[in-house]
């Protein structure tokens, strides 16, 4: 990225200082205010509006060249591939505040194709199966650290990522998930789990059949619930499967389930997302049920498979011990759970966790950070082989019931591709 500096900057640096040092000094009313988020409308004219500055800076042709460091890291929160036309596969990697980035000789080399843009904060990016030079992106990192950065929408491109055009949804602040139809590249669903510190009614579902010209929100829980997964049928593309996550995240503290929760769960819809209902037999309670992640098994698609952030007391703390903030320890929570589903929904049974040594392995698998983690694939050429991604990779080829990690690769684990031509890729 070659960066640009207009000569309007020291002014308005210089500006923002004297008005700030004003207001210190200014009689502060007794009346609380209450501190709005930027409308994304806004965010967005002024990304255009600097543009427009970029053109007319004294500095448009001076060139730039990186000189380091290179060993810059990040979260990647996302990876779609393209199946190989000839040795090498094309891959798409979107970061949680690095852009978009893209390599055709299996990662050898990387190029960055998303730099200059409203938001280079990433939750989804995903491939036309019909097309894959067609590319959608969801910008929003999804995970809500502290870091996280607010998206502005969806993006598309049809050149393999050589333009890309905004394609609205900017209000939805996050974007988890985006599924295309099979077939036809101009239907489009989109999750949304919305603002990351307060609540916003533009979170859901969102569908599409022009394209991204227009928007339909078809499921919406509440100003707090969010949709965090979203499948489709491979086999029936009127089939979505959609899980939603109610949450808020405190400045204070991490995001965490409170009595009264009722909106995370699963939906599901028959009809390509006009009616949808809950599927939630066999799940805990609304309020003991966090972040899910759901895949769908290509082989037979009556299988899914969960990955639940379960709140229900797994046991209670050691008396007198106290946490790395000097506080009481509270209570163990089950964590990560799997539960799996033959039956396309109707019914879900847990199927790990259920001795003690696959209890503390689970225990283990995304520590106190179940919220961060949430996602889980399903081998498409075997319905019993699964992923699951947590502080570290593992896999389970008996259905859930047993797992190994996967070692040699850097913790915290949010994206995975398996080749459904060849499963060991």
């Amino acid at each position: 990225m070659n960066p640009t500096f207009s000569s309007r900057g020291t002014l308005l640096v210089t500006i923002c200082f004297i008005a700030s040092s004003a207001l210190a000094f200014a009689p502060q009313s007794k009346r609380a205010t209450r501190i709005q988020s930027t409308d994304p409308q806004l965010r967005l004219k002024g990304f255009d509006q600097h543009l427009e500055m970029k053109k007319t800076s004294p500095y448009k042709d001076l060139k730039w060249q990186f000189v380091g460091p290179t060993n810059i890291s990040g979260r990647s929160c996302d990876v779609d591939v393209v199946a190989p036309k000839g040795k090498n596969y094309t891959m798409y990697v979107a970061t949680a505040s690095g852009g978009l980035w893209k390599t055709v000789n299996e990662g050898t080399s990387w190029e960055p194709i998303f730099e200059q843009a409203a938001s280079t904060a990433f939750g989804d990016v995903i491939l036309a199966p019909s097309n894959p030079d067609i590319i959608w992106i969801g910008t929003g990192e999804q995970n809500i650290f502290r870091s996280s950065q607010a998206g502005c929408g969806v993006y598309k491109s049809t050149d393999a990522g050589k333009t890309w055009q905004h394609m609205g949804l900017a209000d939805t602040y996050t974007i988890p998930r985006i599924v295309i139809h099979p077939e036809n590249s101009d239907v489009v669903y989109v999750a949304a789990s919305g603002h990351e510190w307060t609540f916003n009614a533009e979170r859901g579902v969102y569908k599409t059949t022009d394209g991204g010209n227009s928007w339909q929100k078809v499921l919406f829980v509440s100003e707090q619930t969010g949709a965090i997964d979203l499948v489709m049928d491979p086999r029936d593309s009127e089939v979505l499967y959609a899980t939603t996550w109610q949450r808020i995240r405190y400045k204070w503290n991490d995001p965490r389930n409170k009595p009264d929760y009722t909106g995370s769960g699963v939906y599901k819809s028959t009809d390509g997302g006009k009616t949808w209902r809950q599927i939630n037999n066999g799940l805990p309670e609304a309020k003991y049920r966090g972040r899910i992640g759901i895949d769908i098994a290509r082989s037979n698609p009556t299988v899914l498979y969960l990955l639940l952030d379960n709140y229900e007391i797994a046991r209670e703390a050691e008396e007198g011990r106290l946490d790395s903030y000097g506080r009481p320890m509270a209570a163990v929570i089950k964590g990560a759970t799997i539960y799996r589903t033959d039956d396309g929904g109707e019914s879900w049974k847990q199927v790990s966790g259920l001795t003690d040594t696959t209890r503390r392995y689970m225990e283990r698998h995304s520590a106190t950070y179940g919220w961060v983690f949430g996602q889980i694939r399903v081998d498409p050429n075997d319905e019993n082989t699964i992923y699951s991604m947590g502080l570290g990779l593992n896999q389970s080829t008996d259905g859930g019931k047993t797992f190994k990690p996967l070692r040699g690769m850097h913790g915290d684990h949010h994206g995975l591709w398996i080749d459904p031509d060849n499963s060991n890729y």
